[in-house]
């Protein structure tokens, strides 16, 4: 098993390097820092295991710039994310906090392990999250979705709203799915996902030529969809120069590949999404506040799960009988106290979390009752998303070296300004 090691504490990083070398079925590549792990991370790992708090980009921006490609260990030295990191449920299977013993990394290793060893046995590829179905209902749900229908039979841009993993895709291609455009393509562009320098070439194609590595034209996302629905998620994340060149497709429709001074015509319904608060980001002169009126004609702000508690266990059983029947396992189910854990755990994560949970347990159960141990999850009371880590994370930094933001910046690997600018938007002292 290849493993990725992201951590920038020496010490650390070296003592792991020595322990994990001792097991013959573990290759072990470390990185100094998340930047360096990108630029080399490839098909070939299997896990990363990583740090939380680096310079120059933190656990939590890397893991996001991931979105999920690898299973992901989280260790740390900061106790109180034990909590908050299962906002980040996406790519991470386990949580170690620092000190730890060797044998608690090397079994939750091993418990990937496993459930990678049981996935390659499966010939089909294809994820249960994809589905494009409404496994279940709700109330709270049933207000979101008639309107996605009265939107999808008109043309106006639809902004998708909601926290991460409430399944804002699967919205965007049911409104796809319901119009006029249902027997063109959908596609969708996570803009989260693409370097920023890439995203202009992906979203309007080039010629031949246009730069270095362009050997032949290539179609944009744009023209590709024509006719179709171009969804581009977390669009929070978009560029600013990047933002007037899509306002200028909205308003002429009409794109002009890099390389090229010819404009070529398009027909897109574009369906936008996001879990940033625009409007904060618009005062912060980080979104034009233009191309938001243009994405935003309709709104729909889709609940997080801890909403639609009603659905949980549908969700969860239909997870397990499609998971069952993808690995060929005997008829398993949820034993009490695993179907209570479900109901009254928060969620943070959503629908997302939610499938991988169920996903891996059914996988990591030793017989025919799932146990609540199984599922791995921490009970808590409160709810945490990424803000509210980001916000921990600042504060217990903040008292660490009495408030002395220059320390405090060179800890966090943060611009001063950026993190002053934070402080505020948190109201910390």
């Amino acid at each position: 098993m290849k493993i990725a090691i992201i951590e920038d504490d020496i010490n650390m990083r070296k003592s792991l390097e020595i322990a994990l070398s001792e097991y013959d079925e573990f290759k072990i590549i470390s990185f100094k820092n998340a930047r360096e792990a990108l630029k080399k991370l490839d098909d070939s790992f299997e896990l990363i295991i990583t740090d939380i708090t680096m310079p120059g980009m933190n656990g939590i921006e890397f893991l996001t710039k991931l979105n999920g490609k690898f299973e992901a260990i989280v260790i740390t030295g900061n106790a109180t994310l034990n909590r908050a990191i299962e906002a980040i449920r996406l790519g991470v299977k386990d949580f170690i906090t620092k000190p730890f013993e060797i044998d608690t990394l090397v079994e939750a290793i091993k418990r990937s392990q496993k459930v990678q060893r049981v996935a390659k046995q499966v010939k089909s590829k294809s994820k249960i999250v994809d589905t494009n179905e409404f496994i279940a209902n709700s109330k709270s749900l049933e207000k979101a979705l008639n309107l996605a229908k009265k939107s999808a039979v008109t043309d106006a841009t639809v902004m998708l709203l909601g926290e991460s993993g409430v399944g804002k895709e699967v919205f965007a291609n049911f409104i796809h799915k319901n119009s006029k455009r249902k027997d063109k393509d959908f596609i969708a562009l996570n803009m989260a996902a693409i370097p920023e320098n890439l995203l202009e070439s992906e979203l309007f194609g080039y010629e031949k030529g246009a730069f270095t590595d362009a050997s032949e034209a290539k179609v944009g996302k744009f023209e590709a969809s024509d006719g179709g629905t171009l969804f581009l998620d977390e669009i929070a994340e978009m560029p600013l120069a990047l933002q007037a060149k899509i306002l200028r497709v909205l308003q002429e429709r009409e794109v002009v590949r890099l390389g090229s001074t010819k404009p070529i015509k398009i027909d897109v319904r574009i369906i936008s999404a996001t879990n940033a608060n625009l409007n904060d980001k618009i005062i912060a002169k980080e979104f034009r506040e233009d191309l938001y009126f243009r994405l935003n004609t309709i709104p729909i702000k889709i609940p997080p799960l801890r909403e639609r508690r009603e659905e949980i266990l549908d969700i969860a059983n239909w997870v397990l009988e499609n998971t069952m029947k993808k690995y060929e396992f005997q008829n398993k189910s949820f034993d009490d106290e695993a179907t209570n854990r479900l109901l009254n755990y928060s969620w943070p994560g959503n629908i997302r979390e939610l499938i991988s949970v169920v996903e891996r347990a059914v996988i990591l159960s030793e017989d025919d009752k799932i146990k609540k141990d199984d599922l791995f999850l921490e009970s808590r009371e409160e709810k945490r998303s990424i803000n509210n880590l980001e916000k921990e994370l600042i504060e217990e930094v903040l008292n660490s070296c009495s408030s002395n933001l220059e320390e405090a910046s060179e800890i966090l690997g943060m611009n001063k300004n950026i993190l002053e600018k934070k402080i505020k938007k948190y109201g910390l002292k």
